[in-house]
């Protein structure tokens, strides 16, 4: 069942989140497949409010999930691919039990129609969706020095806004704003305009600002331990997209900011290469 759990992990993990599968395959071969089962983890959380109908329906299947992590932590583990992939992962890395709790309490804020008031709103959001799945990844190659530890908010804290611009036009579709209503105000963009999928100066500036916000948390990176980077290295790929989006005019509507970054494999080797994120 683990062979076969794996594999459905590492194909969903391909499939649905390319890039952190991009820099799944820079860590150990002994440890590759505990990190693809920890992404397919967050995507079936993360995906929660896409497939349910009604808010309830979503605080159920997080609850599922909930009772699902302390089973395996009490040595009971219920029968689902992920979940049987996991589980060795858990008890072999010794991987901390409130990281995946905060995960999946911070879901819960995508089943309502949540708009952040600011932009340290909106951090906290991304702190609690990102951070601790950076923490558990360098759980998995047994980095739990202060450098590493040190390295996993900014690295999650960029990823995360850098996504959530990118986002910006699958969350209008979905009649949501993500964007903090004082950065909006502040410069003079309409919601009514963002929910008719329409880009504006104003839209650009908010963006901009975001962005700006995601280039400081990656300004403060080191050059962390080798045995560290496959955890670090979405931090790579953040700045790649934060680069196509500046080429973009911070358009979050543009075609370029949307597709996925087709050097993306060439920028994560070469951090490799050079022991960098």
């Amino acid at each position: 069942m683990t062979g076969r759990a794996s594999a459905y992990c590492r194909n969903q993990v391909r499939r649905l989140d390319h890039d952190r599968y991009l820099t799944g395959l820079f860590a150990p071969a002994g440890r590759r497949a505990d990190i693809f089962a920890l992404y397919a983890f967050n995507l079936e959380i993360a995906k929660t409010a896409e497939l349910v109908s009604e808010p309830m329906i979503g605080r159920i299947r997080l609850e599922w999930w909930r009772e699902a992590i302390a089973e395996i932590y009490e040595g009971q583990p219920r029968a689902h691919e992920v979940v049987a992939a996991l589980s060795p992962s858990i008890r072999e890395c010794h991987l901390t039990r409130d990281y995946f709790e905060r995960l999946i309490a911070a879901r819960e804020i995508d089943l309502d129609d949540w708009q952040p008031d600011t932009l340290e709103a909106l951090e906290d959001y991304a702190r609690e969706t990102s951070v601790p799945l950076v923490s558990l990844a360098l759980e998995i190659l047994g980095q739990g020095g202060e450098a590493a530890r040190a390295a996993a908010a900014p690295v999650g804290m960029a990823w995360a806004l850098t996504g959530l611009v990118r986002a910006v036009p699958f969350h209008a579709r979905q009649m949501r704003i993500r964007l903090p209503r004082d950065l909006m105000a502040a410069h003079g963009a309409r919601p009514g305009a963002l929910l008719e999928l329409r880009s504006s100066p104003e839209l650009r500036a908010t963006v901009a600002r975001i962005a700006a916000r995601a280039w400081e948390h990656l300004a403060i990176l080191d050059r962390p331990p080798k045995a560290a980077q496959a955890a670090l290295l979405p931090a790579t790929l953040a700045r790649g997209y934060l680069a196509i989006l500046e080429r973009a005019g911070y358009d979050p509507f543009d075609a370029r900011v949307q597709h996925p970054d087709p050097a993306a494999a060439w920028r994560l080797t070469w951090a490799r290469l050079r022991r960098r994120i």
